[in-house]
């Protein structure tokens, strides 16, 4: 079967996990990259017994249920199975005990997983406060924040896999002395940047909560009362963040903790990067997703599901992901030895949204939380299904005799067997399909093809929708782009918009109670961003986070829009941009124009990736621009000195009257590592801040217009966080991460 890929499935594939040879060259198509994953992973049962014929039949099932885009696995899976690299685990998590020793041995350990493709997750709760007196030297501590650095630092400098920098949660116990520190650590967007953090709230501190009594601070070297906090304030402190930028996250750590199916080998103090799945010290997790779009079948205009096909799905993928463990190569001997003991799996689904759209159910409806539970418990029945029949054919996992499972009297395979992960990458190649188990984030919105060349994207459903009941145009999907919801323009039929509705459309309430339906029959945890509009006060956080425990979620994570920086929204001037007026060159007169004993100019400040820069732009006695100085902050060493050459050449150019238009064309979109925004406007450089000021001063006089279509305003995006390092798109902020959706990028 040839896989039916989008364009944008098909882009995604090539640059990120199609094999390469030396040169960079694609040496490998969809369909056998899909081959290369399906025969790696069912050429492990041959190591249990299996017949040629049957490892043959289980590898063809393997390679349909992909290739029909009915479940995809985790993205190291489809990179690396059957490569030498050979890691096919999404994410870790590693201990770091209280001493240089482990911090160290752990750092080390973390380079390590993030050059093979994973994530890694840390509990660093059990280090010292700051200002502890350290016995063997004298000195002092410098405590878990200063810690969380080192290690976001030494992720940046390991580039994980070519792919994506690697992502890292941090977590701290909120009885920790220096949980202050920490709630606060990612105050500023551009420190730790390479975390997410998230505390570990205890039952005893919410039931002072409830009463806003003081609790206990412990050090976690001691054992001893260091001092009180009250629980109030603290709570207020941690909503205040997240209000202003998303950060940090909760998990709530005794409800995690009683789920543990194995606590004979230790506590669960962590979770992977987008905290969905709390695993033991050096566990991996190994996840896959099935598209709920492709289970439905299509009768007359009704689609309905086929659960039979469901089962068969479930059942595969569950033999698939239980395969992965003996397929994969460890990073290191602790994370293999670990691994197999428990046999955890994380079977997950992806398409939510777009499955209800098409069973015309509304997102935020009783009727959609009903289906969420009615699916999800088949799912978990039917994983256990499979996970038995394998531990009747393979053994049971080698801990199963000191496990909760053995007392309930589930003789299983696996550990663990359900995880709702984040899809960003995977439901794009699955797609058109949406992500997890999150709303659409919007109906119909701009992709970015060029710097100035846009294409509509249009929910396939909407569109398709919209042409059977006659109100289709592209002037409608333009206006539905603008804002990305269908909610206030009039042309859209009422039960449309009833069913069409966005993240930013639906209640937090009704966010919460669909992530905590899934959770009641999740193993592990449950990926979702609660999304919250701009306007939304501290007191709608609070009150979704105590929402969020009294319905038994694992964690939460909020994000309120706009929150992470300023102005993100792309939005250009109705009005057609006016023509560049233009100085032409006197081909007599090379020569640069003396300077005169009087100028006289303005300066302007622009945001970007590596802080503020200041544009002085100044003109002769007869008004034509004549020197241009730039000063970036405090920057010292090379980046003060290539400033101060692009300014003296910008300048040598205005004095020699070439043309502000090439001038303007040579400086535009020139990138850098660090883009950013700025009022609208995407900004890729300091060489291209230049270009945009020198052409709001000299040509327009006037707010510069970067992008338009056919004169209309650019989308007006929701849970935009940046630019895309990699195509020059919008990153979102969408189940714990940024992603791109031009191109696939993502980072957690």
């Amino acid at each position: 079967m040839n896989p039916n890929l989008s364009e944008n499935a098909l882009r995604v594939l090539e640059r990120r996990y199609l094999m390469k040879d030396a040169e960079g060259k694609i040496i490998e198509t969809p369909k056998e990259m899909f081959r290369r994953v399906a025969k790696a992973i069912a050429r492990v049962d041959k190591s249990y017994g299996a017949s040629r014929e049957e490892v043959k039949k289980l590898e063809e099932s393997f390679f349909n249920i992909m290739t029909s885009l009915e479940f995809m696995p985790n993205s190291p899976c489809l990179m690396n199975a059957g490569k030498e690299l050979g890691q096919l685990s999404a994410c870790f998590t590693l201990p770091i005990e209280d001493s240089m020793e482990s911090i160290f041995e752990t750092l080390k350990a973390t380079a390590m997983i993030h050059k093979s493709g994973g994530g890694t997750g840390f509990s660093f709760s059990k280090l010292r406060p700051k200002n502890s007196v350290v016995r063997t030297t004298g000195g002092v501590a410098s405590g878990p924040v200063s810690f969380m650095k080192v290690y976001d630092a030494a992720t940046e400098a390991v580039k994980q896999g070519g792919t994506r920098r690697g992502a890292n949660m941090g977590i701290l116990r909120i009885n920790h002395p220096d949980i202050l520190d920490f709630i606060s650590c990612k105050d500023s967007n551009k420190t730790i940047t390479n975390f997410n953090i998230s505390v570990a709230i205890s039952d005893d501190f919410m039931k002072k909560l409830e009463v806003r009594e003081d609790y206990d601070l412990i050090d976690p070297r001691t054992k001893k009362v260091t001092g009180r906090l009250n629980a109030e304030e603290v709570f207020s402190l941690v909503t205040k963040q997240a209000h202003k930028n998303g950060e940090p996250g909760i998990i709530f750590i005794d409800k995690i903790e009683r789920d543990n199916p194995t606590p004979k080998l230790g506590r669960i103090e962590s979770t992977n990067p987008c905290g969905e799945q709390p695993i033991l010290p050096y566990e991996s997790c190994d996840l896959g997703s099935i598209n709920l779009v492709q289970i439905l079948k299509k009768t007359d205009s009704l689609y309905k599901i086929d659960w039979e096909r469901l089962k068969k799905i479930v059942h595969l993928a569950v033999h698939f992901l239980d395969n992965v463990i003996d397929a994969n190569k460890f990073p290191l001997p602790e994370i293999e030895k670990a691994t197999k003991l428990t046999r955890k799996i994380g079977l997950g689904i992806m398409g939510w949204a777009s499955f209800l759209i098409r069973m015309n159910i509304a997102y935020n409806s009783e009727e959609a939380i009903k289906l969420a539970d009615r699916i999800m418990s088949f799912i978990l029945k039917e994983a256990r299904e499979k996970s038995l029949w394998l531990s009747r054919k393979k053994g049971v996992f080698p801990a199963f005799n000191d496990s909760v499972l053995k007392k309930q009297g589930l003789r299983l395979r696996n550990a663990t067997l359900t995880t709702i992960a984040p899809t960003g990458t995977i439901s794009i190649i699955a797609g058109p399909t949406s992500s997890g188990i999150e709303p659409l984030f919007a109906i119909s919105y701009f992709r970015n093809v060029m710097d100035n060349d846009k294409l509509i994207e249009v929910e396939p459903m909407f569109e398709e929708i919209a042409k059977a009941r006659g109100f289709y145009s592209h002037k409608l999907m333009e206006e539905v782009a603008e804002t990305g919801s269908i909610q206030n323009i009039d042309e859209v039929p009422a039960d449309i918009k009833r069913i069409f509705v966005t993240s930013h459309d639906i209640f937090p309430e009704w966010h919460i109670r669909m992530q905590a339906t899934f959770q009641k029959y999740t193993d592990n945890a449950v990926s979702k961003t609660i999304n919250f509009p701009n306007k939304a006060s501290i007191d709608d956080v609070r009150r979704t986070y105590l929402l969020a425990y009294e319905l038994n979620c694992k964690g939460i994570t909020v994000y309120r829009d706009k929150s992470r920086q300023e102005q993100v929204l792309n939005i250009a001037s109705k009005k057609d941009v006016s023509s560049l007026q233009e100085f032409r060159l006197d081909p007599g007169n090379i020569a640069p124009r003396p300077r005169p004993e009087v100028t006289t100019g303005t300066t302007t400040k622009v945001s970007t990736g590596c802080g503020n820069l200041y544009i002085t732009i100044n003109s002769d006695e007869q008004g034509r621009a004549f020197e241009v100085f730039t000063q970036m902050g405090k920057a010292g060493g090379c980046a003060a000195s290539q400033l101060e050459a692009i300014g003296r050449l910008v300048s040598l150019a205005f004095r020699s009257d070439i043309e502000v238009k090439s001038i303007i064309e040579q400086l535009r979109n020139i990138r850098c590592p660090s883009p950013s925004w700025e009022k609208g406007v995407r900004i890729f450089s300091c060489a291209d801040a230049l270009a945009r000021v020198i052409e709001k001063r000299l040509v327009n006089n006037k707010a510069v217009v970067i992008s338009s279509v056919k004169g209309e305003e650019a989308p007006v995006f929701i849970n935009i966080v940046g630019v895309c390092l990699d195509c020059g798109g919008v990153l979102r902020h969408e189940e714990g991460c940024v992603k791109c959706h031009a191109c696939g990028y993502s980072k957690c």
